[in-house]
């Protein structure tokens, strides 16, 4: 069967010069395909049945099954149409197939290009102005496996030949006013030259990609995560990994389906309330200016101080009582025991450290003094960990503390807040006081996550000791069931694999430790390689602090719009990365409208300007041909009932309306939550009622951009 299928009406394209040496090679690809999905098949199901192993075997086991398991999920889902395009080089010499995987058949002939390779780069960047050393590229459209449509740019007068379908870039202009639907569209074919260059861009430093309404951000955030993953071998996800952080759930699950679809299944996706364990929970705050007090950077570094508090050591001596002896504990050894903390420990992690060292000292000082006694030093250990006076001491001077009181007290006890942030006036102290200091708001996300990170898990001493406690029990275990065995055999024990196994080393070897007992894996607690930020105009500096925690090289990539910051955004990038904490900063624009038409681009830029005279409104390349509709709210029910009934796909949005109920295509949200998505009809209800100033002008121009196609307008006056 042809791989093509073009509709009647582009009949000419289906000319065999055209098409011939595509269909050729899709046979080819085809073949292959086949044989990778049976070879990868069998492999999968080898690696499931191998011995799971302990240890790093076991992870390594595991990463091989995850490995083949997404490469063969993405060659079933995709068949013929993993490939994007061709390139064919001005040199004569054979064109070059991209696709969203490497294949290469049982020879070694390479039949796609894995599309992040560097070879395949002119498939995606070639212009006019620079052609690359290519001649031509093809880019298809596939519909249900087929191609439905391609279309070809020639960069050199030999690249036309009648080899070439040239109908000025229908198809690409088509698939960007054609239907959404409830998922972001496949758009990796159409990935331009500027957007391209970004997601090529290395990963040192943090990269701004600034881009209005349209330009593609969000497709560049996302491939360029699987790009890095690709091309980087320090990002692997043996090295930290990459996490992407989204504006809103409803963004989370429009681009959920553009990962896998590049081959890419590890990287963490999330949005900042994630971070936390009481941001599912948390509100918004009612007063803006405590929402601003907590939005600042010095906010978060008030937690320092008030850990410190609690990290004090006696200044006077004690006497620690044993079954045997009496030694005296002075406020230097209690100095000393406290210095002995390892740097960055978090505070409940080294109360630990803090009773071993103490009990080093004690057990070195009874050892002196009592220099005849033979006293078993377990012994000694155990009866020195019943004193109440060392206990109790210990857990006054550096107590087990929990996220959520350390910051509720910092809401509730006026004069810690002052002692911990001085900076804080008077006025600044009362007004963050609260009568329940753990009714949490999204403005306390920050400070108790950098609370959670600072004090570390209080229960981690319990597991410990409980994971000590089943490796000893599982140790004697399995030396019994060793025993048992060497008494039934009667052959030197000191010799052989069967003497070894009286070896300690040996079996400790044999236990597997991961499957005892022991905490869930934080998936979202870093440290990461490379943190992508979505929206990141929105993000206040407490909310910053959260993600530099868990990305300690600060190697980001950061996305946004300053013109649709609800807050105001009147400096620069560099000037507000570089205030967070971030350096090597370099800054890629894009100002090419791939999504919105002209019709509601037009109106929507004077709605910004109106606000922000130096928005960075983008320039649209299509139109629509529908101008704008205004109306009356009334007119709602039939504006919709009349698209639904002209158009049997695509996906329509009433913003501003929380009493309309969503149906199977029509979405209802706020026009904050509608930030990242887009539609084919976008319905504003009132859109003056968005709010005043800067912010509801932003509102308004962030609800009108999300249309591919039509914007009404509806009012009740």
């Amino acid at each position: 069967m042809s791989a093509f299928d073009l509709p009647e009406h582009l009949s000419p394209k289906a000319d065999p010069a055209l098409i011939d040496a595509d269909e050729r090679h899709f046979a080819a690809v085809s073949e292959t395909l086949e044989e990778a999905i049976a070879e990868l098949s069998e492999r999968l199901e080898a690696a499931r049945k191998a011995p799971g192993g302990i240890g790093r075997e076991a992870m390594d086991r595991d990463m091989e099954i995850h490995r083949l398991t997404g490469r063969l999920r993405t060659l079933r889902r995709f068949g013929l149409d993993l490939c994007l395009g061709r390139v064919v080089p001005a040199d004569g010499s054979e064109p070059a197939y991209i696709g969203r995987l490497g294949l290469t058949d049982s020879t070694g002939r390479r039949l796609l290009l894995d599309w992040r390779s560097p070879a395949a780069e002119p498939f995606f960047a070639a212009t006019h102005a620079d052609p690359m050393g290519m001649a031509s590229r093809r880019r298809y459209r596939w519909t249900r496996g087929r191609i439905s449509d391609y279309w070809d740019e020639v960069f050199t007068a030999d690249g036309l030949e009648g080899h070439a379908a040239l109908d000025d870039q229908s198809a690409f202009i088509a698939s960007l006013g054609g239907n959404r639907s409830e998922r972001m569209r496949d758009v990796l074919s159409t990935i331009q030259a500027d957007q391209d260059a970004v997601i090529r861009a290395g990963s040192r430093g943090a990269l701004v990609v600034d881009g209005g309404p349209g330009t593609g951000k969000t497709v560049v955030a996302l491939h360029r995560a699987a790009h890095l993953l690709y091309s980087d071998p320090g990002l692997g996800h043996r090295r930290g990994g990459v996490l992407f952080v989204g504006p809103s759930r409803p963004y989370l699950a429009y681009v959920a389906d553009v990962l896998p679809s590049l081959g890419e299944e590890g990287v963490q996706t999330c949005v900042l309330r994630d971070l936390v364990a009481e941001g599912a929970g948390a509100g918004v705050e009612s007063d803006p200016e405590v929402a601003r007090l907590k939005a600042s950077a010095d906010m978060v570094k008030a937690i320092e101080p008030a850990v410190a508090l609690y990290e004090e050591p006696p200044t006077e001596g004690m006497t620690v009582s044993s079954h045997w002896s009496d030694v005296w504990l002075s406020a230097a050894d209690w100095a000393s025991a406290f210095a002995a903390v390892e740097p960055g420990t978090p505070h409940n992690e080294a109360r630990d450290q803090i009773l071993e060292e103490l009990l080093t000292i004690l057990m070195d000082k009874h050892a002196e003094e009592y220099e005849d006694d033979e006293i078993s030093p377990e012994l000694l250990r155990r009866s020195l960990l019943r004193s109440r006076e060392l206990m109790g001491t210990l857990n006054r001077a550096w107590p087990m503390l929990e996220p959520t009181d350390l910051v509720g007290d910092l809401w509730s006890v006026p004069a810690y807040l002052r002692r911990c942030a001085p900076r804080l006036g008077p006025e600044d102290v009362r007004k963050l006081q609260r009568a329940d200091a753990h009714a949490w708001t999204v403005s306390d996300l920050p400070l108790l996550d950098a609370a959670r990170q600072r004090l570390g898990d209080p229960e981690a001493s319990v597991r410990k000791r409980r994971h000590d406690a089943s490796v000893a029990a599982e140790r004697a275990r399995r030396a019994d069931a060793i025993d048992s065995l060497l008494q039934n055999v009667v052959i030197d024990e000191s010799e052989g694999a069967v003497g070894m196994l009286h070896g300690r080393d040996l079996q400790d070897t044999l236990i597997d430790e991961s499957a005892l007992p022991g905490a869930e894996p934080d998936l979202l607690a870093g440290p990461f390689a490379h943190i992508i930020v979505d929206e990141a105009q929105e993000l206040t500096d407490a909310e910053w602090q959260m993600l530099l925690l868990r990305c300690p090289s600060r190697s980001f990539t950061v996305v946004g719009d300053r013109a649709q910051t609800r807050r105001g955004f009147t400096e620069s990038w560099r000037e507000r990365l570089e205030r967070v904490g971030l350096d090597r900063i370099t800054v890629s624009s894009l100002s090419i409208n791939y999504r919105t038409p002209e019709e509601v681009m037009a109106e929507a830029e004077l709605v910004i300007r109106d606000a922000l005279p130096d928005a960075n409104v983008p320039t649209s390349i299509r139109s629509s041909g529908i101008p704008v509709v205004h109306g009356s709210v009334g007119d709602l029910d039939s504006v919709l009932a009349t698209w639904l009934a002209e158009h049997a796909e695509g996906i329509a949005c009433v913003i501003g309306d929380p009493t309309f109920r969503e149906t199977s295509r029509v979405r209802s949200l706020t026009p904050e939550l509608s930030k990242g998505l887009e539609f084919d009809l976008v319905v504003l209800v009132d859109p003056e009622t968005f709010g005043e100033g800067v912010e509801g002008a932003v509102d308004r121009y962030v609800a009108m951009t999300r249309a591919t196609q039509r914007l009404v307008i509806l009012t009740s006056s």
